[in-house]
């Protein structure tokens, strides 16, 4: 059986053979490589260090070393004046070992006293660290927000429907003002603590209409009241009525000047009638009640006692002609006729007549009645230019001080 030769090809571990050697060889060149930096290393320190013959020193070390060597220094310094020279250089070279013993033993313990006092000295930096610098665009700071302008007139709202302009104190209406009440009227005038009070002007929708004095939100003083009917009164006011002396006039013509006490005439006064009666003497109740006199406009006359608008009691009827009936009445008839000369009819006619006088006699409070009207006018003036401001300053969004 024949053989054939076979040729044998190049192994892989022969392909591979120079691979480990170039890699042996490059190991080699790597680790001379490594020699000689670590030479040259040491070559550039050595020169570094003989040029400049400095060693660096931590931080921490430099400043223990300096404070032993200040602490070293004080001891000499005070055994310096104590003992001798060369006694001295021992001490202070003993002093320095000590020292430098003591430190190279507590090395840790000396860096965690400074680490601990640099951070010390860094929280009070920070606590005392200064507001920083402001820096502006242009040449001028910026402006400064203004706080809100309080002004004293301002504008207030009713649920009514009633509005209040004028100006104010502490929330309340205060000083001068104007009143609108919702469909019925307003009121121009001075302000006491949310109510009228000085003077004003009060006028009604219907056409009434009231000038004069105040106090805590009434008509009190002296004013007059004229009414949409075309009546008036003039005089004293008190709580709201008409109290004290007054005058009132009618739109028919009559008229009243006397005393009247809540509201109705009671007192002493004089009545005009609109058919050109007139009467004289005591009012009670706004009735003619007690003594007094009444002309009519036909001539006759009656002097005595009244008892609610009617002749009663004692008293004397005057004819135009120049007759007389004298007696008792009862209810305006005379039930009882008796002579002029008797005692109660006499007494009761000198006492009408007296009554009578006094009546017409009185005091008048016209002066003091015109001197209000005029106060309250300018009231009501102050009121109105207070009421525009209130008005202006809601335009402009002010807010009123309370």
């Amino acid at each position: 059986m024949s053989q054939s030769k076979l040729t044998r090809t190049q192994s892989s571990l022969l392909r591979s053979s120079p691979t480990i050697r170039s890699s042996i060889h490059s190991l080699s060149s790597i680790t001379e490589r490594e020699k000689e930096e670590k030479q040259r290393r040491s070559k550039k320190q050595s020169k570094s260090i003989n040029r400049t013959g400095l060693i660096r020193i931590k931080p921490g070390l430099t400043f223990t070393l300096a404070s032993l060597s200040l602490a070293s220094f004080l001891l000499f310094s005070v055994f310096f004046s104590q003992t001798g020279t060369s006694e001295n250089l021992l001490l202070g070279l003993i002093f320095l070992a000590v020292a430098l013993f003591f430190a190279s033993r507590n090395m840790a313990v000396i860096n965690q006293t400074v680490l601990a006092i640099k951070q010390t000295s860094k929280k009070l930096t920070l606590r005392t660290k200064p507001k920083p610098v402001q820096w502006y665009i242009g040449d001028s700071k910026p402006e400064q927000t203004k706080p809100e302008e309080f002004v004293r007139e301002g504008v207030q709202l009713f649920s009514n429907g009633d509005i209040y302009e004028g100006e104010f104190n502490r929330g309340r209406s205060q000083g001068s003002g104007v009143y609108y009440y919702y469909v019925n009227g307003r009121y121009e005038g001075d302000w006491v603590n949310g109510r009228y009070d000085g003077y004003g002007i009060e006028s009604w929708s219907k056409g009434s209409k009231y000038k004069g004095q105040y106090k805590q939100g009434t008509r009190h003083g002296y004013g007059v009241y004229w009414f949409y009917t075309g009546d008036s009164y003039s005089g004293e006011w008190f709580n709201g009525q008409s109290h004290g002396f007054g005058v009132q006039t009618c739109a028919d013509g009559s008229s009243y000047v006397g005393e009247f006490k809540f509201g109705v005439k009671h007192g002493l006064g004089s009545y005009h009638f609109r058919n050109g009666d007139k009467y004289a003497g005591e009012y009670y109740g706004d009735k003619i009640h007690g003594f007094g006199v009444y002309h009519f406009a036909n001539g006759h006359y009656y002097e005595g006692a009244w008892h609610e608008g009617r002749k009663q009691g004692y008293g004397t009827y005057g004819f135009r002609t120049g007759d007389a009936k004298c007696g008792e009445w009862d209810d305006g008839h005379l039930v009882n006729r008796l002579p002029l000369e008797t005692g109660p009819v006499h007494k009761a006619v000198q006492n009408a007549q007296e009554m009578a006088r006094r009546g017409v006699d009185q005091r008048r409070v016209d002066e003091q009645v015109r001197r209000a009207v005029a106060a309250a006018n300018k009231a009501a003036t102050a009121a109105r230019v207070a009421a525009v401001k209130a008005v202006q300053n809601q335009m402009d969004g002010k807010l009123c001080e309370q």
